[in-house]
């Protein structure tokens, strides 16, 4: 097949060398549109989005749900702990998850923002529960969940107010669906360190999440509690966040995060 583009066939080692400019535009911007990468790389925007789509499908980006823009992806995180020098954020971890659920009785979660979502990558089933759904993978709503409004009231106001457009779905009676009243829990989540959902995304489903802290200050991860809502209650809640919040401390000082004094 000819090539009718005007732009001469990239050889392997070209390509590799435009994806990795790709990583290295994304880190730098943050995030970036095909056009602002196509015009830095000096190629055609086919082209462009031919090496975002494939870096993508790997997770190394993604794409966030407003403008098409991207960003760097979770797959980095886990290529970065292959690094002996740095902490694997899932070895870290899944023990102190396992310990956590033994601890609350209750099913815990590690979210990570990613897909304009709360990505699940670890689940640890407590000890009383019967049957649990497998949340490993699946994106669930940042306004209407825990780990969501945690992982929202850390993000940068951009973020915040990209995922707070209106109109925001409604999950249960209970989902807070007004931006306004929104940013006010994300601002009560962000100074008291722990966020809940009561019944906002599944009836008769409680939660409470705490924010996990990286080396560098930024919270990448958010780390949840949930159960049945008879058995999670409104009143113990707040004991569950306490345990919550000392877990998420640990995990944070495994990745490398030292609080400031």
């Amino acid at each position: 097949m000819s090539n009718t583009s005007g732009e001469r066939p990239a050889t392997s080692v070209q390509a590799v060398d435009r994806a990795v400019t790709v990583l290295e535009i994304l880190a730098r911007r943050h995030e970036a549109g095909i056009t602002e990468i196509a015009t830095e790389l000096g190629v055609h925007k086919s082209t462009a989005f031919r090496l975002v789509g494939a870096l993508a499908a790997r997770g190394l980006v993604e794409q966030k749900e407003q403008r098409g823009r991207y960003r760097l992806g979770f797959a980095l995180i886990k290529l970065g702990g292959a690094n002996r020098t740095q902490p694997d954020p899932l070895q870290v971890a899944t023990p102190v998850c396992e310990q956590l659920a033994e601890d609350v009785g209750e099913t815990v979660n590690l979210a990570v923002y990613e897909g304009g979502g709360a990505a699940n990558i670890v689940q640890v089933p407590g000890p009383a529960a019967v049957i649990t759904q497998n949340w490993i993978g699946r994106r669930t709503p940042l306004h209407a969940t825990s780990s969501g409004k945690v992982l929202l009231a850390y993000a940068d106001s951009r973020e915040q107010a990209e995922a707070l457009e209106e109109p925001l779905e409604r999950y249960t009676a209970a989902t807070l669906c007004d931006p306004e009243a929104l940013r006010e829990e994300l601002s009560t989540i962000f100074r008291q360190g722990y966020g809940f959902a009561h019944e906002e995304f599944e009836i008769g489903l409680n939660a409470v999440a705490a924010p996990v802290c990286e080396a560098d200050s930024s919270v990448t991860f958010a780390l949840s509690a949930s159960g049945p809502a008879y058995r999670l209650t409104a009143q113990r809640l707040p004991d569950a966040a306490k345990e919550v919040v000392a877990a998420a401390e640990k995990i944070s000082w495994l990745l490398g995060y030292l609080p400031p004094e």
